[in-house]
């Protein structure tokens, strides 16, 4: 017995939040972003976003963002759906680099709900759909309140539902009754942005990730969902249990998840590079306990 699978999400199933690679002198890594994009995919990826939050987009300019775009295009073809993240505090400049986005080449947009200034629900809706209306791209809403300062709330994204390129949520609310809630009302596909949550979303209607830790374990991840997907519940459950301690120390350690990643990254020679200011490089410690954590979950 088999679980069937929801509809086919519009950007995939296990998507990586990729790490935006620098060079040792902090300038951006076009050649080392491609290498790792295609390790990526070959590990098992079906779609991949650039420029959100562990892709370092608040450091990193707007030609930075469409030359990424070109970039891990060039490398990956059309292999898998690349997502760019285009979310800022101002509606302005994020239907700026939604269209600088679809003219480099991404299929999506991932727009984060606009932060610091902590605008109402209303306006909230209203900066969603004025960027719809301004791209021809597929859209999925950012809800993460824990940095934004305000959450999407259920309502809204009901709502939002109803604009046709609005298609999908990637959640980081920690709210698991609500996603229930817009999952049993909309056709929105919902992704799982916090790790620790992929499989228990998956298995109640969920699209699948858009996960920071598939960065170093893409493989282990992506097995999660096949393992459910075969009928495998028990399996699938395990695997996503032994995942925990990577999960926990990467992005539950109190440092950004870019921060965690870039340093396994450098140990496993895959392209990274430095975090840029203001974030500082994971000590000694930190690097690594998610050593340990790396080679206990891929050892068997």
């Amino acid at each position: 017995m088999t679980n069937a699978p929801s509809p086919a999400p519009p950007f995939g199933r296990a998507l990586c939040a990729m790490i935006t690679p620098f060079t040792a002198s902090g300038a951006l890594d076009l050649d080392g972003a491609g290498r790792l994009a295609a390790h990526l995919v070959a590990e098992g990826c079906d779609g991949l976003v650039l420029s959100g939050t562990t892709g370092e987009s608040p450091t990193t300019t707007d030609a930075e963002k469409a030359e990424l775009v070109r970039a891990v295009r060039s490398a990956v073809g059309e292999r898998v759906p690349l997502v760019a993240g285009v979310g800022t505090a101002d509606t302005r400049h994020t239907v700026e680099l939604a269209l600088a986005a679809e003219k480099a080449g991404a299929d999506g947009v991932l727009v984060v709900s606009p932060y610091y200034s902590r605008p109402p629900q209303d306006a909230i809706e209203a900066h969603f759909r004025r960027i719809a209306d301004s791209t021809g791209l597929p859209i999925a809403l950012y809800d993460i309140p824990g940095r934004t300062g305000t959450r999407i709330e259920p309502d809204t994204l009901i709502r939002l539902a109803e604009h046709p390129r609005i298609v999908a949520v990637k959640d980081c609310s920690y709210d698991f009754l609500a996603a229930q809630k817009v999952i049993s009302r909309t056709d929105l596909a919902y992704y799982a942005g916090c790790d620790e949550h992929n499989l228990a979303l998956y298995a109640v209607g969920g699209a699948g990730y858009v996960s920071t830790v598939a960065n170093v374990v893409p493989a282990q991840l992506r097995a999660v969902l096949d393992l459910f997907d075969m009928g495998d519940t028990t399996k699938a459950a395990r695997l996503q249990q032994r995942a925990t301690p990577l999960i926990e120390l990467t992005m539950s350690a109190g440092l950004p998840g870019a921060v965690t990643v870039k340093a396994l990254l450098d140990g496993l020679g895959l392209p990274a590079g430095p975090v840029r200011a203001p974030l500082l490089p994971a000590g000694r410690g930190t690097a690594d306990g998610l050593r340990a954590a790396h080679e206990e979950l891929t050892a068997g």
